[in-house]
């Protein structure tokens, strides 16, 4: 993965081989071979409907053409990662986006594609697991997020992981909650302070 100045500056690095480890999942870095489930997830109506945006109306051919140019593609002002189990399926995807160096935040955003993987605790772990990567790892002090205002599942989940409202947002007809954690609360609520709980392998 190739980053841009003003996310190698926030103090976000390569992860190569290496993966981040929770208690249920693995962030690696994205792969060609994702494709296919990015796809699929993409032209889900309902996976588009919590994501708030339209399905995907593509043929796989030119879609895989674009994902592969991209993942060429320095990241100027994201950090996307793959979410796997520990056993290395691939189940979702969880990124860092609109980076700002400047501001030390960034806005963060989560998707379990497989419904296999609901209600088990392996977003919120996912979520955990990145949460704890970027306040350990970077010069950030905030992450935020918005999800619609009827997604209840999700606002449990984020609230679980630490995350506070701290406003409304309309656009485009989607009425969102907005949500954020800072670098001082999680401090706060993280037990043993230093010790890291997202390790680093290249197993």
């Amino acid at each position: 993965m190739k980053l841009g100045k003003s996310v190698i500056e926030a103090g976000f690095k390569p992860l190569g081989t290496a993966v981040i480890t929770g208690s249920k999942i693995r962030l690696r870095e994205k792969r060609l071979s994702d494709a296919h489930n990015d796809y699929r997830w993409q032209s889900d109506p309902e996976l588009a409907r919590l994501d708030a945006t339209s399905v995907l109306d593509l043929p796989f051919s030119l879609y895989f053409i674009d994902y592969a140019s991209a993942l060429r593609q320095t990241q100027h002002n994201r950090f996307p990662l793959a979410v796997d189990t520990l056993e290395g399926r691939h189940i979702g995807n969880c990124t860092c986006y609109d980076i700002e160096e400047d501001q030390a935040q960034a806005q963060f955003g989560i998707m379990i594609g497989n419904r296999d993987y609901w209600n088990k605790g392996y977003g919120a772990d996912a979520v955990n697991t990145m949460v704890d990567y970027v306040f350990r790892t970077t010069r950030l002090n905030r992450l935020y997020l918005k999800t619609l205002d009827w997604n209840i599942r999700a606002q449990k989940c984020f609230t679980k992981c630490g995350f506070v409202p701290f406003g409304r947002l309309n656009t485009d007809g989607y009425r969102f909650i907005l949500m954020e954690i800072k670098r001082k609360d999680w401090e706060k609520r993280t037990p043993q302070p230093g010790i890291p709980t997202g390790k680093n392998s290249t197993e």
